[in-house]
């Protein structure tokens, strides 16, 4: 069973079809306004995670927040991102640090206080409800949001986002394939994401399957770059090659600079054709953007 998929990923690699020119970049072939800016987890590092407070931060910045959606107890669709609430409620008792969404009520999940963690300026902010949220996007024309899928049943939250007019603006995220085409086949109108990390020979195997398929139901593909010894990895070579690919097939090419605020690399992912960024820095993501563009 190893054979096709290592076959499948040393052609992905050695393809001489797809090599593309050394000097191809974003600048000179997306217009600034297509450049997408997913704010990871709401607004990344600037404020609590998923709060309607964030959400209303990443918009006024230009970005898309992302909203990490789990179900309570009694079957409401909130934003929430962790399994439990160690992280987020650091005064909680043990036993409450242990539960998570999914243990516990609407009810009991609206009194938590999710912003004191992050400073007494944010206390409390609390956890959105998903036709909150549709609501907030409703407010003003073009607000989309990234969904990444924890726990929720996919037939549910496609009703919601049909009943409250706003599934064409939603950008459902998944690492998970067959949750993206699943999604496509109940909101056609929606766009997706499917979000990947991994060494190379891990994602090359990965991108082969989807190729094989003619990336079903792919709106959008993200990697995660990180810090190496040599820079950066994936490599640039991996990442062009990639980007290339990914054009031919339609596909928004989206990195994750995961945890960075290194310019020179935001600006080395763009010369490589990476047209959009996750980033726990939106606020910097947007202005590094901004001035690439500028040097046009």
């Amino acid at each position: 069973m190893r054979l096709p998929s290592l076959t499948s990923a040393l052609l992905f690699l050695l393809a001489p079809a797809i090599v593309p020119a050394a000097d191809w970049n974003v600048r000179d072939h997306v217009p600034l306004e297509d450049f997408v800016i997913q704010s990871h987890r709401g607004a990344g590092n600037l404020a609590p995670e998923n709060s309607r407070e964030t959400f209303e931060l990443a918009w006024s910045l230009g970005t898309i927040p992302e909203a990490d959606l789990r179900t309570t107890k009694d079957g409401v669709i909130v934003a929430f991102h962790d399994p439990d609430f160690a992280r987020i409620l650091p005064a909680a008792s043990a036993e409450t640090k242990k539960k998570g969404i999914e243990d516990l009520t609407w009810s009991e999940v609206a009194e938590l206080d999710i912003g004191a963690w992050k400073g007494a300026e944010f206390a409390g902010q609390r956890v959105p409800r998903i036709d909150a949220m549709f609501a907030q996007m409703k407010e003003k024309p073009g607000r989309r949001v990234y969904v990444d899928i924890k726990n929720v049943d996919l037939g549910q939250l496609a009703r919601l986002a049909k009943e409250a007019g706003v599934a064409d603006r939603l950008i459902l995220a998944s690492t998970d394939h067959a949750v993206i085409r699943k999604w496509k086949d109940l909101a056609p109108e929606s766009k997706t994401l499917h979000w990947m990390g991994g060494d190379e020979a891990v994602l090359s195997q990965r991108i082969a399957k989807l190729e094989a398929v003619e990336f079903a139901g792919v709106d959008q593909l993200q990697i995660h770059v990180k810090p190496a010894a040599d820079g950066f990895t994936p490599s640039a070579a991996f990442l062009r090659q990639t980007g290339a690919r990914l054009r031919a097939h339609g596909i928004l090419f989206q990195a994750l600079p995961w945890q960075s605020r290194d310019k020179a690399l935001f600006v080395r992912l763009m010369d490589l054709g990476v047209a959009s960024f996750a980033t726990d820095f939106p606020d910097f993501a947007a202005a590094t953007v901004r001035d690439y563009y500028g040097r046009r």
